[in-house]
């Protein structure tokens, strides 16, 4: 159940003429009066007989009582309480007793013989009621209203337990602020699916992943097409900036221009300062240090980012878990932008979910503890290096590196959620897992044609190398071998650890590795989850040369030392350290 209140109106008659009228839309349906402040006030949508006039007249009479000059200018109180759609139908009487509740909770009419205000209790659809309020008690003095949206909310929690309601989770006052009524009627009116506030939310999200100073950020604000206006101090300092989308006017044919800070509370030009004040300086003018132009501008660029990312992303899910909560929060903030990267440079086929994940996390990005941003500057990288390497394809090496860095994305938002749940953040807690389900779309959708890729050349493995590969995974993991050996995920593992022995590596050891750094039991298919890891760990591509010849392949193995000695011995490897 959500209460919201805004207190801002100076006209009763218009707002009631709105709530008795058809709606922008004929949305309205039978009109009528569910509760008010003396259970007798005339109820014009029942009544024949009672005009909006009428009501309005009742209920201004407290604020016309004063003189003149001392009558507020804005004097309407007004408040919708919408229930979750998935709530029964509340009746009449039922919709009433939360009406009472509301306007005791937030000061409109405390009850218990404190002098209150004139209030009434509208409904016009089944799942909500708006309650209208004058904001002058009977005594002629000013309510005490003071936060009444946070009391309303706090009220509605109550009720939804009592009634046994879906239990919203509370909020913390760090949500983006939503659209308007008035901006939702008038992306209806113009056919937008999301209100201007919304796409331009997304818009500016999107252009400061990865950004490392003003001059970057604002000409990507320019290359998405938005209007720019900037605020200087007389010295010429920047103090702010507001967007407006090109075809976006007033009444006046004016653009309608959004402060960053009321977009979301982030997207301030101070809070995104202080992502570059932890970025550390590149040598090389300002270009990425990591991902020179010569990947940029080759094939692999896109591939090369992605691994990148996975790998900063893996490394992330040890802050998260056991960080210090300035820095973990400076890290979840920072996966939102490797998120938004990821999102606007994938193939169609993972975009939309990708997408929806970036949006979703957006409300998990933000919380009462505030980041210390610099120890995050790894992932502020990688999404850099995302942006700028470019589209990648949904095939060949971009696409099994996008599955790679959507998996270890997966389990970076898993802890974040993780997190917030232990922190007692229950919005941003709901937000991470809504995106961790998106991203478990994303993974189905991009891993397919990889991880068959390699099953096929997993089933062309001489039988010996099979068998022999089984015997690693029996040492290195004899609790999930025989569970992963009957995967359809074995054949593409088979590959991986075909591939890693290639490339000098002991797989034995690795497997070991990837299984100590986090537990297996839960995933939908180990054997995936061990693809992707150990491909990262051991810097695998996904086509690798094959052997010169059959005779190479049969040939014995060569002789491994104990996995104790392999432990000790294989290439160190600093991004696997143990959580």
């Amino acid at each position: 159940m959500i209460p919201s209140v805004n207190d801002s109106g100076s006209r009763t008659i218009g707002l009631l003429a709105y709530l008795y009228g058809p709606g922008k839309a004929e949305e309205h349906t039978d009109p009528h009066l569910v509760a008010s402040f003396d259970g007798m006030s005339p109820d014009p949508g029942r009544d024949p007989n009672a005009t909006l006039k009428d009501l309005q007249q009742l209920l201004d009479q407290p604020v016309m009582a004063l003189a003149r000059h001392s009558r507020p200018a804005k004097h309407v109180w007004h408040t919708s309480v919408r229930a979750d759609p998935r709530d029964r139908v509340l009746s009449d009487e039922e919709w009433a007793g939360i009406a009472r509740r509301i306007v005791a909770a937030t000061g409109i009419d405390p009850g218990g013989g404190q002098p209150g205000c004139r209030w009434a209790a509208i409904r016009h659809a089944d799942d909500h009621i708006h309650i209208v309020a004058t904001l002058v008690t009977e005594d002629g003095h000013r309510p005490d209203d003071y936060r009444s949206g946070t009391r309303a909310q706090a009220e509605a929690r109550l009720i939804e337990k009592e009634l046994g309601l879906h239990q919203v989770a509370p909020g913390d006052g760090t949500a983006a602020q939503r659209p308007t009524r008035a901006e939702r009627h008038k992306a209806m009116r113009q056919g937008r699916e999301r209100t201007a506030r919304e796409e331009l939310r997304e818009t500016v999200r999107l252009a400061v992943a990865g950004t490392t100073g003003e001059a970057e950020f604002f000409d990507r604000l320019a290359d998405a097409g938005l209007l720019i206006r900037t605020r200087a101090a007389p010295s010429g300092d920047l103090l702010g900036y507001k967007v407006a989308l090109s075809d976006d006017r007033n009444a006046q044919g004016e653009p309608v221009f959004y402060p960053g800070a009321r977009l979301a509370p982030d997207l301030s030009l101070p809070r995104i300062r202080e992502r570059w004040t932890g970025d550390a300086p590149h040598q090389d003018g300002g270009q990425n240090p990591r991902l020179q132009d010569d990947d940029r501008t080759g094939p692999g660029a896109p591939a090369t980012a992605r691994r990148k990312a996975a790998s900063a992303s893996w490394q992330a899910v040890l802050v998260v878990e056991s960080g210090p909560d300035a820095v973990a929060a400076a890290h979840i903030a920072a996966a939102g932008e490797v998120l938004d990267a990821l999102a606007t440079t994938s193939a169609a086929h993972t975009r939309r979910e990708l997408r929806d994940a970036a949006t979703a996390f957006e409300r998990a990005s933000r919380s009462h503890i505030r980041a210390v941003r610099g120890h995050d500057r790894a992932l502020r990288q990688a999404a850099r290096d995302l942006v700028h390497g470019g589209p990648a394809l949904g095939y060949g090496e971009d696409g099994a590196t996008t599955a790679m860095a959507i998996d270890m994305l997966f389990f970076l938002i898993t802890a974040a959620a993780h997190w917030h749940a232990k922190k007692g953040h229950a919005q941003q807690a709901a937000a991470a897992r809504q995106a961790a389900a998106h991203l478990r779309s994303a993974y189905r959708a991009a891993a397919p044609a990889p991880l068959a890729t390699l099953a096929q050349r997993g089933r062309r493995l001489p039988l010996p190398q099979e068998r022999h590969h089984a015997a690693q995974l029996r040492e290195a993991l004899p609790e999930l071998a025989e569970q992963i050996l009957t995967e359809p995920g074995w054949h593409a593992l088979a590959a991986t650890l075909a591939d890693a022995q290639r490339a000098g590596h002991d797989p034995t050891a690795l497997l070991a590795r990837a299984a100590r750094r986090r537990e297996l039991g839960t995933a939908d298919s180990v054997s995936d989850v061990l693809v992707w890891r150990l491909r990262r760990t051991a810097n695998l591509p996904l086509e690798t040369p094959e052997p010169a010849t059959n005779a190479t392949q049969n040939s014995p193995p060569t002789p491994r030392p104990s996995p104790r000695r392999a432990a000790r011995t294989a290439p160190s490897d600093s991004r696997t350290t143990r959580s």
